[in-house]
């Protein structure tokens, strides 16, 4: 290792580093962690020519003017408007904070790394790769999660492949630290996969291995288990983030400016020939890509990856699907998602929302406060009014199961879904997406407001969506007293063809109502607290 590489690490950390730790981020930085698979370059090197024979001979060309040109979202994702996204693996057996466990347990000062040396011992001695026999899954039933996404209403699942932790939840070629041959030592994904599928429902999937080039390197600031070359093929690369490197990467996040050491050529060939696995071993409909991807080295393979997975979904007779949070893909080139956030405009092409049941944690976490299915019912109706989709996420336990406090939401939400889903599935946008005085929040990048600064809907905030002749009117909160007014649909308004003819309310009632030059006047049954958003069917012949 060179002594400038060396002497990076140093001040990257600020504390002297073991010797043994510099060996291993020469080792890590030099090839990528998977190379203890025997015949791993080869395979690698297969993959990759396997990618770039795809390219090559399908209608999808490596390039950002041509993908806008051919990408379009399918209609099926038009029309299912909610699905269910999936955070599992070995953090949900400390389940302590948040998924970032693997990582912040290795963070001095981080509140994971002091639970963790208080409840398991030193890093040395009990590192994140002992969590893994733990991690049993013996109570895993993918067909009885299915049904649960089922009665929630979902028509279409997203597990986490890989997270950023790089223990891979699915039959991976190049890593052995994956969930078929540890922990559950099942294909997770795939059986989700085939349990999906069989119910009729799409499938998907996300990978996070992009931020796993940096993800465990404080463990090499300090005597850890990230150290031993026995762990390199969870723990690599473990790379320095945000040092002064020769060519450092800068690109603007959230209105600020970040900077880290980019990955090197090993670590990309490796991202691109895990994501070409996942592509062709699981055909997912839908791949979720999370933001380190948006790096500047990224570049080439978010266009490398567009069209192979969309020239490899044409093969399967549908168009894929790519969702992402960053910048990474040129706009129109795949789906725009925003994450724990939302939008105050109706977009004109397709986009979605994903957030999680539970507050703090994307995977399980004891102690996690949870939504409640009146709030996620709102949102799922704002999202829709606006040409969105919400990606709804769960995180089970070690064990298999799905806490009791995310089944009930989901219940709940799937309960209202099948007397009201006639106004939110196969949808359409309106001329205008709603009325109402709440909004989102200060816009972030992209349009996106952070879903936290939403404090609650009023009986004004109306939202619309079409489908066929219907015009669908759903209130986000239903007034105790049952007057509603919605100022867009007054006397001779020009977003409707006609007078109105007929109203019914899908939860059934008697209602009453007057269209007038201020508005159209509502009058519904009467309501307690805690009432659930109402639709409404309007008709104008």
């Amino acid at each position: 290792m060179s002594t400038r590489i060396m002497e990076k690490i140093r001040m990257i950390s600020g504390k002297r580093i073991f010797g043994a730790s510099v060996a291993m981020a020469a080792l890590a930085l030099a090839v990528p962690a998977a190379a203890q698979v025997p015949g791993y370059e080869a395979k690698v090197d297969a993959k990759l020519r396997q990618v770039k024979a795809g390219i090559a001979k399908g209608p999808f060309k490596s390039d950002w003017d041509a993908l806008r040109g051919k990408y379009r979202t399918p209609e099926w994702f038009r029309d299912a408007k909610f699905g269910i996204f999936i955070h599992w693996g070995p953090y949900s057996v400390p389940a302590f904070a948040n998924e970032w466990y693997s990582r912040n347990m290795y963070v001095p000062g981080n509140a994971a790394y002091k639970h963790h040396v208080e409840t398991y011992g030193p890093q040395s001695k009990f590192g994140y790769k002992d969590f893994i026999p733990q991690f049993k899954a013996e109570k895993f039933d993918p067909t009885g999660w299915v049904k649960l996404f089922q009665q929630a209403g979902a028509r279409y699942v997203v597990p986490v492949a890989e997270h950023c932790d790089g223990f891979a939840m699915y039959a991976s070629d190049f890593t052995e630290w994956d969930a078929s041959k540890m922990g559950p030592k099942r294909d997770t994904t795939g059986e989700i996969a085939k349990a999906a599928r069989a119910a009729g429902l799409h499938f998907g999937l996300s990978s996070h291995r992009a931020e796993h080039w940096w993800w465990y390197y404080m463990g090499r600031t300090f005597d850890s288990d990230v150290n031993d070359p026995k762990n390199d093929g969870l723990y690599g690369p473990a790379a320095p983030m945000g040092l002064p490197a020769d060519k450092p990467e800068s690109w603007p996040d959230g209105g600020q400016l970040q900077t880290w050491m980019p990955p090197n050529k090993a670590f990309l060939n490796d991202w691109m020939a895990r994501t070409a696995e996942l592509v062709d071993k699981y055909k997912p409909e839908l791949i979720y890509f999370d933001w380190w991807t948006a790096a500047p080295s990224f570049e080439p393979l978010m266009r490398d990856t567009a069209a192979y997975y969309y020239n490899r979904s044409a093969g399967w007779g549908g168009q894929g699907i790519i969702a992402y949070k960053g910048g990474q893909f040129a706009e129109g080139s795949a789906l725009f998602d925003m994450e724990r956030g939302k939008t105050d405009a109706l977009k004109l092409t397709p986009w979605q929302s994903d957030t999680s049941v539970s507050v703090h944690s994307w995977g399980y976490a004891k102690n996690d406060s949870y939504r409640t299915a009146q709030s996620l019912i709102s949102d799922l109706i704002d999202i829709v009014s606006k040409n969105g989709n919400l990606l709804l996420n769960v995180g089970p336990k070690a064990d298999g199961t799905i806490p009791d406090e995310i089944a009930q939401v989901l219940q709940g939400m799937g309960g209202w879904l099948k007397v009201n889903g006639e106004a939110i599935y196969g949808t359409r946008p309106f001329q205008f997406f709603g009325e109402g005085p709440t909004k989102s929040g200060q816009v972030r990048v992209g349009g996106q407001v952070e879903e936290s600064a939403v404090k609650g809907y009023t009986p004004a905030d109306i939202r619309f969506t079409t489908k066929g002749d219907n015009l669908y009117a759903l209130g986000l909160e239903r007034p105790k007293d049952g007057a509603v007014l919605i100022k867009t649909l007054y006397a001779g308004t020009p977003y409707l063809t006609a007078p109105i003819k007929s109203i019914a309310l899908l939860d059934g009632g008697k209602v009453e109502w007057e269209q007038t030059p201020k508005g159209l006047r509502i009058a519904l049954p009467a309501v307690g607290d805690g009432a659930y958003p109402y639709a409404l069917r309007i008709r104008t012949r």
